[in-house]
């Protein structure tokens, strides 16, 4: 695997300038270079505006992904009015061409308001969107899939599914697990995310749809999907940086440790680890999830679920997983690019960013230009700088120093 990367020198003040190419070189940078690649795709964001822009705004978050060094994402539908109508996807339309500063490429909601109980206006949306989706909650009964399915394939579209099965959650917050049970808390079992994947791969391979499989984290989902594509069965699906580097070893007794699907134990992370290395997990998404500051203080039990993630993203996973010889750069880089670009058919015109590999800092929340603050990974030194974002030719994000 080749890295498109091209070689960057410091000048004397220590500043890079575009006119400092030197040569295009097939890996990354040595020790006091910069590296260049090409903007990397998400395509598992929130960014919560129309309805919920006081957690986040199509400017924010795109302003966000851009210091990440994405150039493109895809929010999900979970909005108000949720996009379930060419008319209410108009309003989301409309924000993103005069706010984003990257490319937006929403998704569609499966069912009418995310409800599971009727399909959305599949065929009139198509045009406009990346995939449809009803994210955040699973769809439970077999046969709305089914149909959700089965009009997704007429219409050449994605599905891509938050795979959980309300019965079994019974009240839990965080993974029921060791810590779950020290510690007096309610925990979400394995089954309720490997259970609806087991369905929706049979109901895939019987539609012929082509599915994919949101935010897994537990070992049995990783498995299930590895038989389902050695099946033949159109199939892909993602993780997060979180459920890579953290486990319920990890958990702290704060709001910056909730999310859905939550930390699940040491086994399910190492078999996710296996998972991006041959193959099965296709990308690495975020699922930037940024929520106010009182509704992420609440403590493990009550406060909301979800953390941000597009800042932090690359530093982590090249700062815990490249450094240390899990991966490659360059697998690194097909993860958070190539793969998702390639399934989701996503375009790269003349976007690009910029990395100083080498410098080290610690994360910090002050840094984050999301309006979320919450994440894990404050405190925790990584290498690598983002230096500069570039869209479609034109400087969306630019370091300028501390």
């Amino acid at each position: 695997m080749k890295v498109n990367a091209r070689l960057f020198k410091k000048n004397d003040s220590g500043r890079v300038d575009d006119d400092s190419v030197c040569v295009d070189v097939p890996g990354f940078a040595s020790k006091g270079d910069h590296v260049i690649f090409p903007g990397f795709c998400d395509v598992h964001v929130h960014f919560r505006e129309p309805g919920f822009s006081y957690k986040e705004t199509i400017a924010s978050g795109s302003l966000a992904a851009a210091h990440g060094g994405y150039t493109t994402v895809c929010p999900m539908p979970n909005l108000d009015p949720v996009p379930d109508t060419l008319e209410h996807l108009n309003g989301e339309l409309s924000i993103i061409r005069r706010d984003a500063l990257i490319d937006v490429i929403p998704y569609a909601s499966c069912t009418v308001k995310e409800e599971g109980k009727q399909i959305a206006a599949l065929q009139e949306m198509s045009p406009y969107v990346c995939a449809f989706s009803d994210d955040g909650k699973g769809i439970q009964e077999e046969e709305m899939m089914r149909e959700v399915m089965s009009k997704a394939k007429s219409l050449g579209r994605i599905v891509a599914a938050h795979c959980e099965v309300n019965s079994l959650l019974n009240g839990g917050y965080i993974h029921d697990g060791i810590y779950a049970r020290e510690h007096g808390h309610k925990g979400i079992c394995s089954e309720s995310e490997w259970k609806q994947i087991e369905r929706d791969v049979r109901l895939a391979k019987e539609t012929g749809c082509r599915y994919h499989v949101c935010h897994i984290s537990t070992k049995e989902s990783v498995e299930i999907i590895r038989q389902a594509k050695k099946e033949g069965v159109d199939v892909t699906c993602e993780t997060a940086p979180h459920y890579l580097i953290l486990s319920e070893n990890d958990l702290q007794e704060s709001g910056d440790f909730k999310m859905n699907p939550p930390l699940r134990s040491k086994e399910d992370r190492e078999a996710l680890i296996q998972g991006i290395q041959d193959g099965t997990i296709d990308m690495i998404a975020t699922d930037h999830a940024p929520h106010s500051k009182e509704e992420k203080s609440r403590g493990l039990e009550k406060s909301a679920m979800g953390i941000v993630g597009l800042e932090t993203a690359f530093p982590l996973l090249y700062t815990k997983l490249v450094k240390t010889g899990i991966i490659t750069l360059g697998k690194l880089i097909e993860l958070l690019n190539e793969n998702p670009r390639k399934r989701f058919g996503l375009k790269q015109e003349d976007s690009w960013c910029l990395w100083d590999l080498d410098e080290a800092y610690i994360i910090d929340e002050k840094d984050f230009l999301s309006k979320g603050k919450a994440s894990p990974f404050k405190g925790m030194e990584v290498y690598g700088r983002c230096l500069k974002t570039v869209c479609h030719g034109k400087t969306v994000y630019e370091y300028k120093g501390e």
